[in-house]
């Protein structure tokens, strides 16, 4: 499993293994070879996540995270074939802030986002009641085995 990450001081070493650890269970849950697979990954503002979101999703606002999937089909794939699976971008700012609010850690959360990111570059979506059921249980799946659960009160 390769992240690529730029030299930002948010991608340290401890959490790019975390990053690595957790796609490669998503990769493999779903039959996958993490070691064929590469993510982009990068950290922005909370400005540069609301213009992306805006252009790329017309929605004017700032979000957590955003994902670019490059792979439309994954029965395309040759079996040996590089995954290049896309990019992901977190708003640091924002997971500190939604980790406060959900009483957890920021690491709980920026992991969360990762993982949920991963998913829908997996081609995992939550547009309807249905697929977020989906979705939101192979999150739960994933961050259970990183022990990483969610609080209970």
């Amino acid at each position: 499993m390769r992240i690529l990450c730029g030299s930002d001081k948010a991608a340290e070493s401890r959490l790019m293994d975390t990053f690595e650890r957790a796609a490669a269970l998503c990769l493999e849950r779903e039959g996958l070879d993490p070691d064929r697979a590469e993510i982009s990954l990068s950290f922005v503002s909370k400005e540069e996540i609301h213009r992306l979101n805006s252009m790329y999703r017309n929605v004017d606002a700032h979000t957590d995270v955003l994902s670019f999937p490059l792979i439309e089909d994954f029965n395309d794939i040759d079996e040996d074939e590089e995954l290049i699976l896309g990019d992901v971008v977190i708003c640091r700012e924002q997971a500190r802030e939604q980790a406060k609010e959900y009483g957890h850690s920021e690491e709980r959360e920026v992991v969360y986002l990762f993982v949920h990111s991963v998913l829908h570059l997996l081609g995992y979506d939550h547009m309807d009641e249905d697929e977020k059921k989906v979705m939101r249980t192979r999150e739960e799946e994933i961050m259970s085995e990183m022990g990483l659960e969610r609080e209970r009160s």
